[in-house]
């Protein structure tokens, strides 16, 4: 069985295309087999092996994108967000204790003073330009000389050392960092692969940032444990998404749902490449995805819409609906797919179907435990079983639908309001492009609702009427009672909509 990063690029033919950037000629799985012994060399020779953590500060695109495969395939690697700020970079290289930062030559990140300040080591790598395009999409070298003493653990990584840390959001805490071994990461790639039944004919159109979850393993490291090739944009951007399509002609592409209704909002005027297009599927996770972006997707794309829910603590999948001819549900996040999934009780007991509680997961592809944090750890694992923090329901048919989480519920007085219910709701008001319903305080009940919204573009609407009509699907206790009319949502760095903090940000708290 393949539990390494390097077993994985093995499974791609040698001539056949891995990855690929706009304007770029692809680089085959033998050159990237060989980017990947190489960077192994490399940096053993300048004293990092398995396991010793290297941040990787670079921008989205294929190079971000084999540097993760490449080193991962020797050591740790730890993604971070190229739109840091010298404070954040300062808390991230020091918490992780990296040993190395890689950064592109001649850049000018902050967290390049960081490194210096704390004493990292930097690792520049220069990406061939003497012949404009002539170089395979993703290849690097490292400059300079290697110098200090070579590490002692070197070689390929083993199944079970660390291939990826990542931090939790930190929404309501300070970030937990969380281990994911090699073993984690591609059980969790073959989950994906065979959900999506990737063959070594597909292509992914990649928009999703290359320092989160979602994009490296739904996106990059499945795709290559498929055989298949990934087409690496500079990150999203909805003006340039239907020319990449064009150019890439991928067969899926996986989003956030924000991103999907951007999408949306342009597909009209991009009819005719849609339809020269050759999507098998578009995938959809890391947010609920609103039933009524479902149908718009499915209706503009031609082809199914396949929602999955993922979470940094099991390498992104956990459950997602399966492909056509098996049923989709909209609303629901399909079945387990991959590790097990069960709800539990606030007491540890698990419950039946039909029966809501807090949705819990054990499997190959979920970590062990954060790194450094006993006391999450035992509020976070109970019996074998990792809690999620979402709360959910399984149907007679095994199908999981998520209520909310559950830091997220709202408390109006004792009566528990789910945001995502009310947010799907709200969506299906004609006027309505995008919706956000969070908690916000109040004097007596400790929590009413408030919902943030974005009209569709010439569309107009008013707060009674907006009030009135969700009135008329949900239960008076339900219905916002503040609804602002925004211009934007708040979203994280990955594009998430963000509840927590929300009435704080929009001036409610």
């Amino acid at each position: 069985m393949t539990e390494t990063i390097r077993q994985l690029i093995d499974n791609g033919a040698g001539g056949a295309p891995v990855l690929g950037a706009p304007g770029r000629p692809y680089m085959s799985f033998a050159e990237l087999a060989a980017l990947a012994d190489k960077t192994v060399t490399a940096i053993n020779a300048r004293g990092i092996g398995r396991n010793d953590r290297v941040a990787i500060v670079l921008p989205n695109g294929p190079e971000m994108a084999a540097a993760f495969l490449a080193i991962g395939s020797g050591a740790t690697t730890a993604p971070l967000n190229p739109a840091y700020r010298e404070e954040e970079f300062e808390f991230y290289l020091s918490d992780l204790d990296a040993k190395a930062l890689v950064l592109e030559a001649g850049g000018n990140s902050p967290a390049l003073a960081v490194a210096e300040k704390l004493g990292v080591a930097v690792l520049e790598i220069e990406i061939p330009t003497d012949v404009p395009g002539a170089a395979p999409a993703g290849e690097f070298e490292f400059t300079g000389d290697a110098g200090g003493v070579p590490a002692i653990s070197s070689g390929a990584a083993r199944a079970q050392d660390c291939a990826l840390i990542l931090h939790t959001s930190g929404t309501t805490s300070r970030p937990k960092m969380v281990p994911l071994s090699q073993q984690n990461v591609t059980a969790s790639a073959r989950n994906i692969s065979s959900t999506l039944a990737l063959t070594n004919i597909d292509k992914c159109l990649n928009i999703m940032p290359l320092f989160h979850i979602h994009g490296l393993i739904a996106a990059v490291l499945s795709s290559v444990s498929a055989g298949a090739s990934i087409f690496c944009s500079p990150g999203f951007n909805a003006l340039r998404f239907f020319s990449w399509m064009a150019e890439a002609e991928p067969t899926w592409y996986t989003a956030v749902p924000t991103m999907h209704q951007t999408i949306l909002t342009r597909a009209p005027r991009n009819r005719e490449i849609i339809d020269a297009g050759n999507l098998r599927f578009v995938r959809s996770s890391s947010a609920s995805l609103p039933p009524r972006v479902m149908a718009e997707l499915e209706d503009n794309f031609a082809c199914p819409v396949i929602e999955a829910y993922g979470m940094t603590e099991a390498a992104h999948q956990m459950a997602s609906n399966p492909l056509p001819d098996a049923p989709r549900k909209p609303g629901s996040v399909g079945p387990a797919a991959g590790p097990e999934v069960a709800i539990m009780d606030a007491g540890g007991k698990i419950l039946e179907a039909g029966e809501i509680g807090e949705i819990v997961i054990r499997g190959r592809n979920v970590f062990s435990g954060y790194e450094a944090n006993p006391a999450a750890n035992a509020e976070a694992f109970s019996d074998g079983w990792f809690r999620t923090g979402d709360q959910g329901v399984i149907d007679g048919d095994g199908y999981l639908s998520l209520t909310g989480r559950l830091k997220e519920i709202i408390n109006r007085g004792g009566e528990k309001i789910s945001p995502r219910e009310v947010d799907e709701i709200l969506m299906d008001h004609p006027a309505v492009s995008q919706v956000v319903t969070f908690a916000m305080p109040h004097a007596k009940l400790g929590e009413d609702v408030a919902a943030a919204v974005v009209l569709g573009e010439g569309e107009d609407a008013s707060e009674d009427e907006i009030r009135k009509f969700a009135g008329t699907r949900l239960a008076d206790f339900k219905v916002p009672r503040k609804i602002l009319f925004v211009d934007e949502i708040p979203k994280g760095a990955t594009g998430k909509l963000q509840r927590i903090g929300l009435a704080e940000k929009l001036g409610l708290a």
